[in-house]
């Protein structure tokens, strides 16, 4: 039976709940894990506000994650609520940020006055960049070590002790071949994109979750969320972490993080894609495929809807290999 929670500063969750909450699928070398929890309570927030220097979201779910790690190298990448608030800017001096908040103002019919309220020292839209954070066999990630994969899965290789020791610990995991120089594991610009054809044909999943790390309702004038969201098949799998701002009567947003592996080659590539329009062309654009007012309203709702619909302002393209 769960414990009861009696307190709001009580620490939640216990280590226990981590784990439960904590699923892991191994595929080839590499163990891809999510962890979804509740709403983050009043004494996490706190701490967390205080040490990133801004207000959080409405809604914060600072225990939840999704990672990929490659097991022979201890490398991975993980993404999670603190640290992508932690890409969030801190200051005031964005103008065009200024530009979009003296619009936001204008649209609510505020006095210049009121401006001063929006305009806060942080992007109060909380439009992250955050492309996920790398981790290492040296640096401790915010899950814990995976269980073993089943001795009947497919495509599979036995996990060695290092894999295995308990704690949480992973300092014991090599980077390599005992003796042999430490290989570059870190990000390089690439022209191979992501094959996106080979995402499409309908080969069995694996594993599928969808993790949600923030949402704000921006003081009711739209949406930020961001969420992860990750499907694994037998011979590759795709990452998608997606911002989605949307300020009625301003504008819309959408930054993308896809993290693509080729299991057999070991390559992993990340893809980062910046989109954004102004609220009125995104609501013409629906218009015009035929939605009715009340469709369009809903549409602006979903991400999904209204990506493909946004011009595309900044793209970034990157590999590592990680095959020894």
């Amino acid at each position: 039976m769960a414990a009861h929670i009696t307190s709001p500063n009580e620490p939640f969750p216990r280590p226990d709940h981590i784990a439960q909450a904590t699923t892991s699928h191994r595929q080839g070398n590499f163990v891809i894990s999510s962890r979804k929890l509740p709403i983050s309570k009043s004494g996490p927030i706190d701490a967390m506000e205080e040490s990133l220097g801004i207000p959080v979201p409405e809604m914060i779910f600072g225990d939840n994650v999704v990672s990929i790690r490659h097991v022979p190298t201890g490398w991975g990448i993980e993404f999670n609520a603190y640290d992508a608030l932690d890409a969030v800017d801190k200051t005031d001096k964005n103008m065009l940020q200024v530009a979009y908040a003296k619009s936001w103002s204008a649209s609510r019919e505020q006095t210049s006055a009121g401006i001063k309220d929006v305009v806060k020292p942080y992007d109060w839209s909380y439009s992250t960049t955050y492309k996920g954070t790398i981790t290492s066999s040296s640096a401790t990630s915010r899950l814990p070590p995976p269980p073993p994969p089943p001795t009947t899965a497919p495509a599979t290789t036995p996990p060695t002790a290092e894999d295995t020791t308990g704690n949480g610990n992973r300092s014991s995991e090599t980077t390599g071949a005992s003796g042999e120089e430490k290989k570059d594991l870190a990000f390089k610009p690439t022209t191979k994109p992501i094959p996106l054809e080979l995402l499409k044909r309908r080969d069995p999943i694996l594993f599928f979750d969808e993790v949600m790390l923030y949402e704000s309702e921006l003081d009711d004038n739209g949406i930020s969320v961001l969420s992860a969201k990750v499907r694994v098949h037998e011979q590759r799998m795709l990452l998608l972490a997606r911002l989605y701002m949307r300020l009625d009567n301003v504008l819309v947003r959408v930054r993308d993080t896809r993290v693509y592996v080729d299991f057999a080659a070991e390559e992993v590539t990340r893809e980062y894609t910046v989109k954004e329009g102004a609220f009125g062309d995104v609501k013409r654009k629906l218009l015009m495929t035929g939605l009715v007012p009340d469709a369009v309203t809903v549409a602006l709702r979903d991400a999904n809807k209204v990506a493909d619909l946004l011009p595309t302002v900044e793209q970034t393209l990157e590999s590592v290999s990680l095959k020894a």
